[in-house]
């Protein structure tokens, strides 16, 4: 390998070397936030990750001549991991980094190639999670400012890097962005006009107190609303309330909006402040004296950005304008002047979504903040490429 040298992850020293490559090959970027080393850390142990429950993975770091890190990566296969018009079955490749260098970049995805052929999959998507896909999914192509919470990050050469090895866009992954306290489209309050004195319909933010409530409205949305489009599944209302549990600690209350038709659930506005605000002051720690100075980061520093996690609409609704009702009265609260957020940022919209692609686009004056595009590379090079097909 002309002086590179391939190590598999095997050891706990290894484990660490794996997440020092992404620290010391972005340490010259002013926009690099290091994630935290327990969130890159769970996705390899299986005693966190349920998706080795349905596969496997590994890594390897890459050293050259002289033992300097000049890469990563790691593939798993999942049999849980399927998207829409898929005609095989296909694995992943992730947690990628490397020198700006094609030779090295190609000793790595050959590595991912070889051991994936192995597990009889015929092509590998990639920069993807194993788990999830709100973490660590998409290469950004577009808009390369600081990465949200547990967001890849990655220079720009890494697109010919990835495309020049014969990786081919499978989706573009958009993000939007807008200012908190601009003046919302007018068509928004046109619809937002057809319910605001329905007394069957109502909006309101969560209360922490009830989070047991609203977890399960949460799951009773998503399931409508997301759970039937390839690559997602059912959230039980146990799932949810892990997962509200979980986030209590930086839950803002006034940025978590439900709308209801009779008490009952139809659309949710989930938004969270950005924690990558917070835990760029952590250098990857998360002890306990880390948690604590944390708390003090948190107390002393306000967070300016707001991230917009999932907005959806039970089916039954859509199409009727719910969605404007719901994000007008939010912002009767959101952009009240003792709010402190300035900054919009929606988690990536994928573009075989073209309803929610144009939602995004009639907010108000939104822009496209950045792109991620989730490759794809077929084993069979001469086999026919497809692109990931619109959702109806």
């Amino acid at each position: 390998m002309n002086g590179f040298q391939l190590i598999e992850i095997k050891t706990a020293k290894d484990a660490a070397n794996f997440i020092a490559v992404n620290v010391v090959l972005n340490k010259a970027n002013p926009n690099y936030i290091r994630p935290l080393d327990k969130d890159v850390q769970s996705v390899f142990d299986p005693k966190k990750n349920k998706a080795f429950q349905f596969g496997q993975a590994i890594r390897w770091i890459l050293k050259n001549e002289r033992g300097e890190f000049v890469g990563r990566i790691a593939a798993f296969v999942n049999k849980k991991y399927k998207n829409k018009g898929d005609e095989f079955p296909v694995g992943g490749m992730g947690f990628f980094d490397c020198i700006h260098d094609q030779q090295a970049a190609s000793i790595l995805f050959d590595a991912a190639k070889n051991w994936l052929m192995q597990h009889a999959v015929q092509a590998m998507d990639g920069p993807i999670n194993f788990g999830e896909r709100d973490r660590w999914w998409g290469l950004v192509v577009e808009g390369f400012q600081e990465p949200l919470y547990c967001m890849n990050y990655n220079p720009p050469y890494y697109q010919v890097l990835f495309e020049k090895y014969g990786f081919r866009p499978f989706f573009k992954q958009i993000c939007f962005g807008m200012h908190v306290k601009q003046p919302l489209s007018p068509r928004l309050f046109i619809h937002h006009a057809i319910y605001a004195n329905d007394p069957a319909f109502s909006a309101r933010y969560i209360d922490k107190n009830q989070l047991t409530k609203y977890a399960d409205d949460f799951a009773t949305v998503y399931n409508a609303a997301w759970a039937s489009h390839a690559g997602n599944k059912e959230v039980s209302p146990k799932q949810a309330r892990f997962f509200f549990k979980k986030m209590k600690p930086v839950i803002d209350e006034k940025v978590i909006w439900f709308a209801y038709h009779e008490e009952q659930p139809i659309a949710m506005f989930i938004n969270l402040p950005d924690l990558n605000q917070w835990f760029k002051y952590l250098n990857g720690n998360f002890g306990l004296w880390h948690k604590l100075k944390f708390l003090w980061i948190k107390k002393t520093k306000p967070c300016r950005r707001l991230i917009g996690l999932v907005f959806g609409v039970a089916p039954k609704f859509q199409g009727k304008g719910i969605d404007a009702y719901l994000i007008v009265e939010a912002s009767k609260v959101i952009q009240a002047p003792q709010i402190p957020y300035t900054d919009y940022e929606m988690q990536w919209i994928g573009d075989f979504n073209p309803k929610m692609i144009h939602l995004a686009e009639n907010l108000s004056d939104t822009f496209r903040s950045r792109t991620l595009t989730t490759y794809r590379y077929l084993f069979d090079q001469n086999s026919e490429f497809k692109r990931h097909p619109n959702i109806a």
